[in-house]
Parts: structure tokens; C-alpha cells; sequence
């Protein structure tokens, strides 16, 4: 008998129910419209999305967390730098308060020379016969200046006697500087009396000049008042002579002969035309109108001509264009025939491949057949 192994067959359709379950999600990914049309799985990108975020979050709590740890450290740090300077500044304030407590300087052994009161309060010598200078003591030592108040009191009589003397320098030098100030406003005042006087000759000049000028200008005015009555009297002189000349010029007395003795036409002596000069201008009038109307009938003849070829033109111009609409008719008719060949012909191909060549038409179910798997 033939041994059947149940267990192989449970796992082969195991496999192939998985196959069929895997083999319908990725259809659905891939035949979904949304994906087909974007391009890309948006789950996945959505994962990757989440993904970024959830990594972002973390190196920003990592971040944080980092510096709330500086700043705990720095706060600490600077906190034991307070304590450690609060600590120096005692441990200063104690040493300087033992100083100021124990070690004054009063109590050391070698204060007495150092000591700056030690002069007032016990002098060092007193003379070569001092009682605190033993037998072994020096007598002399240099500076050393015992006659200080002789020498003092004769150094303020010798600054008494220099002041003196410069004192009398000083007044000397005021009475001299007085003396030169009076001779300096003694000069200023002569100066001044000869500016004073020099400034009288000047006017005086200036007067005699003045009067000078004012009697020429009065003699020239003088001669220009002569001089304006005599060009005066000339042009009044010259006025009655032009008028005296026109009053009895030969064209307020109307003198005809005056204008006709010489062959030049004088416009001023013109009195009008004579009676031959008229008929003469009649004569040319006469003449210019009958050339006048000869010239109007010429060009009606010429406007006529003119007229004539006008329509001559356009009934040319009518006769082509009726010849050109018969060719144009002629065309059309031609080319409709063309036409209705060829489609006649098109329609003859097309009836050959819908009957004869295209005969298997596709059915719905040849569609039906595509997107059905993934592979």
C-alpha cells in the first residue's frame, strides 16, 4: 500500500495559501490607482517619514538632555567658585586680624630705631658736651648743622637786604617805564597835530578843487545850452523847409506833365490813366478772355478723350474677370470630380480591410486578460 504524508501535504497548502495572501497585497499595491498614478509606495514613504521623525525626536531629547547637564554643571561650577573666594576672603580677614592683634610693630625689638617719634621725644646730640654720648661715642659726624639758628637768622638778613635791592629795582624800572610813557604820549600828541594840520591842507585843496570843478562844469553847461538852442533852431529851420517843399511839390499841385517827361513812372506824381491807357487794357482783357475760353473748351475734349479711355478700361477689365469665373468654375468642377474619385476610392480600401483583411476583431474578453497578475 502506498504511504500518504499528511503532514507534507498540510505544509504545501500552508505554503500555497501564504503564496496566494502575499501574491493579493502586493496586487493591491501595485494595482492600486493612487500608487499607479504617483509613483511611489506611500506607506513605505510614510514609515520612512515616521521613521526621521521618531530619530529627530530622540537626538532632540538627547540634545536637551545634554545641555540641562551643562547648565547643572555650570551652576555647580560656579557655586564652588563662590565658596572657594568666600573661603580665600576669610581665611584673608582672619590672617590681617591676627596681624593687627599680635604683630604690632610697637612690640618688636627692633622698633626703637625705626621708631618716627624717636626724634621728637629724645633728641640725638645736643652739643660736643652732651651727657647722653658716652666715652666711646664720636663727637662729629657729617650734616651734622649746630649753628642752624645763626645761620638761619643770617640767611633771612641776606634775603631782607636782596629784597631790598629788588624793590629798588623795581621802583626804578616804574619811574623809567613812567618817563618813557610820557615821552611816547608827547610824540602821539605831536603826531597828532601834524595829522590835524595836514588834514587841513587837504581840505583846503579839496576845496579849491571843488570850486574849480563846479566853474568848468558851469561853463560847459553853459556852452551845451548854446549848443542845444542853435541845433534847435537848425531843425526848426529844416522843418519849414521840408514843409514850404511838400506845399509846393507837383504832387499837392497836380501837375499831370510832371509825371509824363520822363519814361519812368514816378508813384507819387501818379494821377491816374488817360483815356488811351484804358482802351489799351480793355483791348488785352478782351484778348486774355477769348484765350481763356478756347483753353476751357480744350480741356473738355481732353476730359472727354480721358472719359472715353475710362470706360473702355473697365469694360476690358469686366470681360477678364467673367473669363476668369468660367476658368474658376471649370477648376471646381474638376477637382469635385477628383474628389468624389478618390473617395470612392477610400471608401473601396476601407470596405477591403473591415470585410476582407480585418476580420478577428478583439472581444471584451481579450481585454480581460491583462492586469490579472503581478508577475
Amino acid at each position: 500500500m502506498f504511504k500518504v504524508d499528511i503532514q507534507s501535504e498540510q505544509k504545501q497548502a500552508v505554503a500555497i495559501e501564504a503564496r496566494r495572501t502575499r501574491e493579493k497585497q502586493r496586487q493591491s499595491r501595485i494595482f492600486n490607482v493612487q500608487n499607479q498614478v504617483i509613483g511611489v509606495d506611500m506607506e513605505a514613504l510614510k514609515n520612512q517619514v515616521m521613521e526621521r521623525r521618531k530619530r529627530e525626536d530622540a537626538e532632540r531629547a538627547r540634545e536637551e538632555a545634554f545641555d540641562a547637564n551643562c547648565v547643572q554643571c555650570d551652576l555647580m561650577a560656579q557655586m564652588l567658585e563662590k565658596e572657594e573666594a568666600q573661603r580665600a576672603r576669610q581665611v584673608a580677614q582672619q590672617v590681617q586680624a591676627f596681624r593687627e592683634k599680635e604683630q604690632q610693630p610697637q612690640r618688636c625689638r627692633e622698633f626703637d630705631p625705626s621708631d618716627p617719634a624717636r626724634v621728637q621725644k629724645k633728641p640725638v646730640r645736643v652739643g660736643d658736651q652732651d651727657p647722653c654720648c658716652g666715652p666711646s661715642s664720636m663727637q662729629y659726624f657729617a650734616g651734622e648743622d649746630l649753628n642752624c639758628t645763626t645761620r638761619r637768622r643770617l640767611q633771612q638778613e641776606q634775603s631782607r637786604r636782596d629784597l631790598g635791592c629788588q624793590w629798588e629795582e623795581h621802583l626804578q624800572a616804574k619811574r623809567q617805564e613812567k618817563y618813557l610813557d610820557i615821552l611816547e604820549g608827547q610824540r602821539q600828541i605831536e603826531m597828532d597835530l601834524r595829522a590835524v594840520h595836514l588834514d587841513e591842507l587837504e581840505a583846503t585843496h579839496r576845496r579849491v578843487k571843488d570850486v574849480a570843478m563846479a566853474n568848468y562844469n558851469r561853463t560847459q553847461a553853459t556852452e551845451m545850452d548854446i549848443q542845444q538852442q542853435l541845433a534847435r533852431q537848425r531843425e526848426q529851420d529844416d522843418n519849414l523847409t521840408e514843409i514850404y517843399n511838400h506845399l509846393t511839390s507837383d504832387m499837392l499841385t497836380e501837375k499831370r506833365l510832371a509825371s509824363s517827361k520822363s519814361q519812368k513812372m514816378i508813384q507819387n506824381h501818379w494821377k491816374g490813366m488817360s483815356p488811351e491807357q484804358i482802351a489799351a487794357i480793355q483791348k488785352e482783357q478782351a484778348v486774355q478772355r477769348l484765350e481763356a475760353q478756347h483753353r476751357r473748351k480744350a480741356e473738355k475734349r481732353q476730359e472727354a478723350e480721358w472719359a472715353r479711355r475710362e470706360q473702355m478700361a473697365a469694360q476690358t477689365a469686366c470681360q477678364l474677370e467673367h473669363e476668369q469665373q468660367v476658368q474658376a468654375q471649370k477648376l471646381r468642377r474638376d477637382l469635385d470630380a477628383y474628389n468624389k474619385e478618390l473617395a470612392q476610392e477610400q471608401q473601396a480600401k476601407k470596405d477591403y480591410l473591415d470585410k476582407v483583411v480585418y476580420t478577428n476583431e478583439p472581444t471584451s474578453q481579450f481585454y480581460l486578460q491583462f492586469n490579472t497578475s503581478s508577475r
